[in-house]
């Protein structure tokens, strides 16, 4: 009991603050980022959102994974069990005490410390988290039930998450592996038939062309003025978009919007980001809604003679990614314009090939998208409930959720 006559102290209630550097340890992985192999036997964590593969493993525990340096300070947070590589400043966090700390509750408890760390990282063109700023961090530690159940909760999303995932990244193989054996090897339906002639890309089916993409699409062509603009938008910022997906939509009233969101886009619609292409922040916009508008810092490429599907693998290769980045102008801000997408080459196959290529390949990306849809809306369940279950205003004590019997 407490000082407070009749009133219980559960084990559940008691959350404690403490600092990073009393209950975990810190190492760093030792790999460059050029150790990544695209077909490695293990994970490969580096400072970028997209987990990379690897032929080696340093690590073969249960931990947290944290990126050291960011450019915008949108570090990234993995969990992870089993072996995998590091880059050398990706941190890997461990708890010191199993009994006390779970690495699963571990790993909540920091995502919502991920702001916090974006504004007080130091650096000016790239962020960088020092041992410093980390130790000094502090989460909330309740009693190791209270983690299990509030880990099992949240993990029980993140399972959804991934698996929705796993069927996300076979959709968009499927199509990739399609629109490469039929426009990069040329070895399409019929292609036996088909004699080879020159061109300006070298040998190339006859009946195609080489065009440039301001011929086959238009970039940037619809605009929001304020004498039109809808009362209500939903706006996308570079900062939403990941490499084939958009992860969050804003609300806003036009009046109260950023200056930047004044472009429209419509299905079928590929936005691609002008600044840093490097990055590869582009998305396919698939039956959007109609207040959708995109930030400026977009070129949005909007197909006219070629189908969408055609189109969104074209300008998604690891070649034009180059073009684009070789493009670009400044050094602070490197960046590219309306006109470097339509000065690029693309090659266009005949009609009915691509249409039989649109036909074969569209409901991948309406179920990819589909599925895409889903995952933002269980991410933003888990994000609101993970404050709330961390800080114990959710209570957990009466949940019947399993947990070992080791805890107990």
């Amino acid at each position: 009991m407490d000082g407070r006559v009749g009133l219980e102290v559960r084990e559940t209630d008691i959350v404690e603050q403490v600092r990073l550097e009393e209950i975990v340890s810190f190492k760093t992985g030792k790999l460059n980022s050029n150790a990544a192999k695209p077909d490695g036997e293990y994970p490969f964590f580096t400072c970028s959102q997209e987990v990379f593969r690897t032929d080696t493993y340093s690590f073969d525990t249960e931990c947290v994974l944290l990126g050291g340096n960011n450019a915008s300070g949108i570090y990234p947070l993995k969990y992870y069990s089993g072996k995998f590589d590091a880059y050398q400043r990706t941190y890997v966090i461990r708890s010191l005490d199993g009994r006390k700390l779970m690495n699963r509750y571990l790993y909540y408890a920091l995502h919502p410390k991920l702001d916090m760390l974006k504004n007080i990282s130091t650096g000016v063109a790239t962020k960088f988290l020092t041992l410093t700023i980390l130790n000094n961090i502090k989460i909330e530690i309740p009693h190791i039930k209270a983690q299990h159940k509030i880990a099992s909760i949240l993990s029980a999303y993140d399972d959804l998450i991934e698996n929705n995932n796993r069927r996300i990244k076979i959709l968009k193989e499927m199509a990739q592996t399609i629109y490469r054996e039929w426009f990069v090897n040329f070895r399409f339906p019929g292609h036996e038939k088909v004699k080879m002639v020159k061109s300006e890309l070298g040998m190339i089916p006859e009946g195609w062309e080489v065009k440039k993409l301001g011929d086959v699409t238009k970039i940037n062509e619809r605009s929001i003025k304020k004498d039109n603009a809808p009362e209500d938008i939903l706006y996308v910022d570079i900062s939403s978009v990941s490499t084939g997906f958009i992860t969050d939509t804003i609300p806003y009233k036009f009046t109260d919007a950023p200056g930047r969101a004044r472009r429209r886009v419509q299905h079928g619609d590929i936005i691609w980001s002008s600044v840093r292409p490097n990055r590869k922040s582009y998305a396919l916009i698939i039956n959007p809604d109609p207040r959708t508008i995109v930030s400026t810092g977009f070129g949005v490429i909007s197909p006219v003679e070629v189908p969408y599907t055609f189109l969104y693998e074209a300008v998604t290769t690891d070649e034009f990614v180059g073009y684009l980045t070789n493009s670009t102008r400044g050094s602070a801000y490197p960046a590219v314009n309306t006109e470097d997408y339509e000065r690029a080459d693309i090659l266009v196959p005949t009609e009915g090939l691509m249409d039989k290529f649109h036909e074969t390949v569209e409901h991948f990306y309406i179920l990819k998208n589909n599925m895409q849809k889903r995952n933002n809306i269980l991410l933003k369940t888990r994000d609101l409930l993970l404050p709330k279950l961390i800080s114990g205003e959710i209570d957990v004590e009466g949940m019947d959720i399993m947990i070992s019997e080791e805890v107990n």
